[in-house]
């Protein structure tokens, strides 16, 4: 019965290391990645729309995307949605498509990345230790049903501790990995 429990909070927090890993990808490293626009949404005829699936995105050169809408009615939407995202890049609509250059980035703008980094992994360690408390307290309120002892309470703890150190530790891994990228010049 407990090794069902474990396997759900376990899910839980593997879905937090996936989101992390998610915020990474979406904090652009100097180079182009069309995974910096999935958090972008285009206002497609009154409803909000990625803009994957209104566009095609290429990477014609290491420093530059373009964006081809299927339908040209949309460049117009496309092109604002990109300048109010954070993503920091005027974009240059030729009429037919949408291209998007990354600059190198500078000394600074670096150093605010891994800032911004640093706080996206305090908020998937937050999210872990939520879950780790959620658990202890499910199992607690079995524990006073009765339904398990009080050392498989105990043991219960020292596993979701265990889980809890593994997730965290995972994400220190993304984080150096991807404050690694962010500093390489």
């Amino acid at each position: 019965m407990l090794k069902d429990e474990y396997k759900v909070y376990e899910e839980k927090m593997g879905k937090s290391i996936d989101s992390v890993g998610a915020d990474f990808a979406s904090v652009r490293a100097g180079r182009a990645n069309a995974a910096v626009l999935d958090r972008i949404v285009v206002d497609y005829y009154g409803s909000p729309t990625p803009i994957q699936q209104i566009a095609a995105i290429a990477s014609p050169d290491p420093r530059a995307l373009v964006i081809t809408p299927w339908d040209a009615s949309a460049l117009k939407a496309i092109e604002k949605a990109i300048q109010n995202s954070e993503l920091g890049i005027n974009p240059q609509n030729d009429g037919k498509g949408i291209r998007l250059n990354f600059p190198q980035l500078t000394e600074e703008r670096r150093k605010e990345l891994v800032k911004q980094i640093h706080k996206y992994a305090e908020a998937g360690k937050v999210a872990i230790r939520n879950i780790r408390r959620d658990a202890i307290e499910h199992f607690k309120k079995l524990e006073k049903a009765t339904e398990i002892t009080e050392d498989e309470m105990k043991q219960a703890e020292k596993d979701l501790q265990k889980m809890t150190d593994d997730s965290c530790k995972k994400i220190d891994e993304l984080l150096a990995k991807k404050e690694k990228e962010l500093m390489a010049v």
